[in-house]
C-alpha cells in the first residue's frame, strides 16, 4: 500500500512563506492526480489545489489562486505546495492525497501537516 508522508509544516508569521513536501513511498507509483487538502479547526477539509500527474497541469481554488502553487518532482515521487503571502486564515492541517483514476475519489491520503500563521 502506498504511503503519503507530508512534511514542512510549522508556525509563521503573518506574509511569511512555507513550502509542504508530500512524497510517496512507492517510486513506481504513478497516479493520475494529486492534490492538497486543508482543513481549518471547526471548518470542513477543503481542496486547495491539485496537480495532473503526466502533464503538470494545476487546479487551485479561487481562495488560493495567486497565493499558493503547486509543483512536482517526478523522480522523487513528490509534491509540493509553495505557500506565500500567509494569512492566519491559512491556519489548518493540510493533506496530501492522491488517485490513480481520472475521475472519482481521492484514494491514497497523507497524516496531514500542521500550518499555523499567526497574526
Amino acid at each position: 500500500q502506498v504511503q503519503l508522508v507530508e512534511s514542512g509544516g510549522g508556525l509563521v508569521q503573518a506574509g511569511g512563506s512555507l513550502r509542504l513536501s508530500c512524497a510517496a513511498s512507492e517510486r513506481t507509483f504513478s497516479p493520475y492526480r494529486m492534490a492538497w487538502f486543508r482543513q481549518a479547526p471547526g471548518k470542513e477539509r477543503e481542496l486547495v489545489g491539485s496537480i495532473r500527474w503526466s502533464s503538470g497541469s494545476t487546479f487551485y481554488a479561487d481562495s488560493v489562486k495567486g497565493q499558493f502553487t503547486i509543483s512536482k518532482d517526478n523522480a522523487k515521487n513528490t509534491v509540493y505546495l509553495q505557500m506565500n503571502s500567509l494569512k492566519p486564515e491559512d491556519t489548518a492541517v493540510y493533506y496530501c492525497a492522491a488517485r490513480v483514476v481520472v475521475v472519482g475519489d481521492y484514494n491514497y491520503w497523507g497524516r496531514g501537516t500542521q500550518v499555523t500563521v499567526s497574526s
